[in-house]
Parts: structure tokens; sequence; C-alpha cells
């Protein structure tokens, strides 16, 4: 009988067992109330976070559309500028 007991290894039983008991009280701590809010808080400022980032992004796509329109403006100006003095200097050296 004590042959069965000397081929057991005291050092990887104690660490199995403490692995064990380590998963079961981590099980019971993340399953307990306060780790229930503290998952709630931490989900709440997850979302107001996703709605600040979504609030910036509409911001810059804003800005970004306005400043593409005035792009577009200002070179509709100078297509029309070009085209009156291109005529103009045109006329100029007809006469």
């Amino acid at each position: 009988m004590l042959k069965c007991l000397e081929c057991i290894d005291l050092k990887k039983t104690g660490i199995f067992s403490a692995g064990v008991l380590f998963g079961t009280v981590g099980i019971k701590l993340l399953a307990s109330k306060d780790a229930k809010k503290v998952y709630t808080n931490c989900t709440a400022a997850a979302l107001r976070a996703k709605e600040c980032v979504l609030k910036v992004a509409a911001n810059v796509q804003e800005n970004a559309e306005d400043i593409y329109a005035e792009a577009q403006q200002m070179n509709e100006d100078r297509t029309k500028a070009d085209s009156v003095c291109g005529e103009e200097s045109f006329k100029e050296v007809e006469e």
C-alpha cells in the first residue's frame, strides 16, 4: 500500500488541487452580485463611449461634406471665371 502512495507526485497533486480551488472561487466571484454591478457599470460606460464616438464621427462627416461642397463650388466658379476671361482675351486678340 505504501508503494502506491510513493507513486503519487505530491507537487503535481497540490498544483492540481490549488487550480481546482482557485477555479471554483473564481467562478463564485464572477457570478456574485457585486461582479454583476461591475459588469453593468462597465457596459454602461462602453455604451456612453460608443454614443460619443458616433457623435464625433457624424460631426466629422458633416464637416467633410461641407468642405467637399465648398471645393466643388470653388472649382465651378474658377471654371466660369476662366471661360469668361478666356473669351474676353480671345475677343481682344481678334480686334
